[in-house]
């Protein structure tokens, strides 16, 4: 697990290659207010937080898979990092960010259409699978 990347994944600079592209700038990997956790991407001025999460890690619906050996363990740390977004996302909302949320296996166009529909509309969005 200490290989894994915090931050700067192939999916994030994906994304993060079209925004730019765009016109559109952001943090990358800010401290947000009231957590000690970070967004991958933050527009601040907006409030807010794009999170690039990994299907495995973050238990995607249609790829996520839990790894046969030791099973109760990984159930445990996966829905701890499940529990954890979902505890982000409220706190973030309770000050009045909008989080977003785009799957790793997502494409990246289409990820950065939802984050520039965010920034211009300034309203709450979701994951498209509504999680």
């Amino acid at each position: 697990m200490s290989r894994q990347r915090r931050r700067d994944t192939a999916p994030e600079l994906a994304i993060r290659r079209v925004l730019h592209a765009r016109g559109m700038r952001y943090r990358v990997d800010a401290v947000l207010p009231g957590t000690r956790r970070r967004g991958d991407i933050v527009f601040p001025r907006r409030r807010l937080a794009v999170f690039v999460d990994g299907c495995f890690w973050h238990r995607c619906p249609q790829h996520g898979t839990t790894p046969k050996r030791n099973t109760e363990w990984w159930t445990a740390k996966l829905q701890a990092n499940v529990n954890r977004d979902r505890d982000t996302d409220a706190r973030l909302a309770s000050l009045g960010w909008t989080v977003l949320r785009v799957w790793e296996h997502e494409s990246p166009v289409a990820a950065a259409d939802r984050v520039a529909a965010a920034v211009v509309g300034g309203r709450s969005t979701q994951r498209a699978d509504n999680r």
